[in-house]
């Protein structure tokens, strides 16, 4: 692209914002929040308070840091599952499983019904 296209180009674009920008300006509700905005800027210097402070009154929880910390680490990971052990009284053998889809368990289950092996349930750990 020539920098003459270019340059045609940037100002066509900018036209565009500066109408954009006077539509802004013009609109009522821009207006009403601009409004809002110096107040509470203006209460806010008059009793000394910072953003953060307003928010930590407004909303107390998620305002802080520590919360905020445990809220991330919660939705981020997911709980590790309980380990359960099985002991089949018939050979002796001992499965450990997180889940209900080893192979070995599920085998038991179809030889011996779910509820059956769910007996040989040994210990749970965390």
């Amino acid at each position: 692209m020539s920098l003459l296209n270019e340059y045609m180009q940037m100002e066509q674009q900018l036209k565009e914002l500066q109408s954009n920008l006077d539509k802004l300006q013009n609109d009522k509700r821009l207006q009403s929040e601009l409004e809002f905005k110096d107040k509470l800027e203006a209460l806010m210097k008059e009793f000394d308070k910072s953003a953060a402070d307003v928010i930590a009154l407004i909303a107390p929880r998620s305002a802080t840091p520590a919360t905020k910390a445990a809220a991330s680490s919660a939705t981020g990971t997911r709980r590790k599952r309980k380990l359960k052990i099985y002991k089949n009284p018939n050979t002796g053998e001992v499965v450990e499983t997180r889940g209900g889809n080893q192979k070995t368990l599920k085998a038991w289950k179809d030889e011996f019904g779910s509820d059956t092996v769910e007996s040989w349930l040994v210990r749970v750990e965390e």
